[in-house]
């Protein structure tokens, strides 16, 4: 029999599983306890319970474990990127970051993506699967104990769309927030989305206070749907109504990703779009440098940005320019998975098959 991932389990299903096994429901929690505030790796070391209900658990249930395949550290800055071997073979990335707040953690949700945007090398080599809630965690976790540090704040701004894995993520803020496990805020969490606008709206009625951010990236339908083909389904304008929506039931203002791509989505005639657009919505703008990846002509020079940040400016519109964090260490998501997947499938090739 397949054990099952124990990480994946909110406290009331584990107090389920307990009853079933005829244990007390207080068991629950201390197994929990273990697992998300002392993050045990093995049920060995659950020393507060009998050595009998330790070996049961053993043979029920599992507690996986990411392996570290590449690890980078920017010379230029605190940041430190992570390339994660997932149980099966497959990768994602997470970079941890140091800001003035404390230390910031921008996690995988999927194992490549499927939206197609343009500009992101994650979705260069397709989708292959959702992350499980117990992967998402254990991106904390795993990072926590190599640096040595305590996770003040998250985002969901990695591999994958967060909201095309609506119920994987939804389970893992609860197991993020339950004060009995890990225990953080999700006032402290950013969940990144191309907009897909039923879910948005979806997350909005959960209230959960959620920090939501939305990759725009073009005020216009027609070039957002060349460079973001999610457009051709939810077009702007149902997008920025969804926002709307989302500060009405949260009270959270919505941050505007824009990546900045000379020839593209950065004239004077944009700007004023992007005005025209925002107008009266609590929002702020934040302006990205698009990275350049191989398989892309994409480009953006600093100084078209900070162009862009004033015309925006000077019509009213709050816009700051996101800083740049390990640009020496592929801090972008996706180049890393990208390569690693590239060296296994030459290994496959070679040696008549490799690890799926």
């Amino acid at each position: 029999m397949e054990r099952m991932d124990i990480l994946s389990l909110p406290l009331d299903a584990l107090e389920a599983h307990m009853a079933e096994m005829g244990e007390p429901k207080f068991r629950a929690k201390q197994i929990f306890n273990w697992l998300h505030q002392k993050q045990v790796t093995e049920f060995a070391k659950m020393t507060t319970l009998s050595l009998q209900l330790r070996e049961r658990l053993d043979r029920i249930f599992c507690i996986n474990r990411l392996n570290i395949a590449r690890r980078l550290a920017s010379s230029i800055d605190d940041t430190v990127k992570y390339l994660y071997e997932l149980p099966d073979g497959n990768f994602v990335e997470t970079v941890l970051m140091n800001y003035h707040h404390g230390k910031s953690l921008c996690i995988s949700t999927q194992v490549g993506c499927r939206m197609g945007c343009q500009f992101c090398a994650s979705t260069i080599a397709g989708y292959v699967r959702d992350l499980t809630p117990a992967e998402l965690l254990l991106q904390i976790y795993e990072t926590q104990r190599n640096a040595g540090c305590r996770i003040d704040s998250l985002v969901l701004m990695g591999i994958g769309e967060p909201l095309d894995n609506f119920e994987n993520v939804i389970q893992f803020f609860r197991l993020l927030s339950d004060p009995n496990g890990f225990g953080m805020s999700l006032r402290h969490v950013t969940l990144s989305t191309c907009g897909l606008v039923p879910r948005i709206r979806e997350l909005a009625d959960m209230k959960l206070g959620v920090t939501l951010s939305v990759s725009l990236h073009s005020p216009d339908n027609s070039r957002r749907s060349e460079i973001m083909p999610v457009n051709r389904r939810y077009p702007v304008e149902e997008l920025l109504d969804a926002c709307r929506y989302y500060f009405e039931k949260t009270g959270r203002r919505v941050t505007m990703e824009y990546a900045v791509i000379d020839g593209v989505n950065c004239t004077k005639a944009d700007a004023k779009r992007l005005a025209e657009r925002l107008h009266g919505m609590q929002c702020h703008v934040n302006l990205i440098p698009v990275n350049p990846i191989a398989e892309r002509d994409f480009r953006s020079l600093r100084q078209t940005v900070e162009r862009f940040q004033k015309e925006l400016t000077t019509l009213g519109v709050h816009a700051t320019i996101r800083r740049t964090l390990g640009s020496d260490i592929q801090a972008a998501c996706g180049q890393l998975r990208r390569d690693a997947d590239g060296r296994k499938n030459a290994r496959g090739t070679s040696d008549g098959g490799g690890r799926n």
